[in-house]
């Protein structure tokens, strides 16, 4: 019983190996046992979601939802040479939804990078509905357009997760 006390866990696989081990049995990671920053321990960066922000999904809402509408409608209708129907108006959401999400990720105080993609999920209805309804030359069928809104959510979720990584900053140093 006492050896099972002194075990060190892997931190990669959470298996359990001997006191004296310097590589995991189970994954082969090296084992460090020492301490690796000058920040303590007990406060490590929590890198999960804490809690879901209403307030902040609603913020996210109108910055996506003022973005795609800008740029996916106005622009167009300001700059004529442009022409962002059908398929080419998916292809500019997409990128729009992740910058979008990267500004929310990198100024949401804590850990909001959920809020943001429940956000362009909203989002992107409008926006599949509004191409798919007015689309004359570039013609996609429906399912395109929904299989696209969710590349554009998945690329949201990417965008607000590195803006969160952002906002952290730099790791601590390590110790010498």
């Amino acid at each position: 019983m006492a050896a099972s006390t002194k075990s060190v866990v892997c931190p990669a696989c959470s298996y359990k190996n001997a006191p004296n081990a310097t590589r995991c049995v189970s994954c082969g990671v090296t084992i460090d046992v020492g301490p690796k920053s000058k920040a303590d321990p007990s406060k490590n960066r929590y890198t999960g979601q804490t809690s879901f922000s209403v307030i902040w999904c609603m913020i996210a809402f109108v910055v996506l939802g003022v973005l795609t509408g800008a740029l996916v409608i106005g622009l167009p209708m300001v700059v004529t040479q442009l022409d962002f129907e059908g398929s080419n108006g998916m292809l500019v959401s997409i990128p729009v939804w992740f910058i979008g999400g990267l500004l929310i990720g990198m100024i949401s105080p804590g850990r909001t990078f959920i809020e943001p993609v429940v956000a362009a999920l909203f989002v992107a209805i409008p926006t599949v509905i509004y191409l798919w309804a007015y689309q004359t030359v570039r013609v996609l069928p429906g399912f395109m357009y929904a299989i696209m809104a969710m590349i554009g959510v998945m690329f949201t979720l990417i965008g607000s997760y590195l803006g969160e990584r952002i906002q952290m900053g730099p790791p601590p140093k390590p110790a010498d």
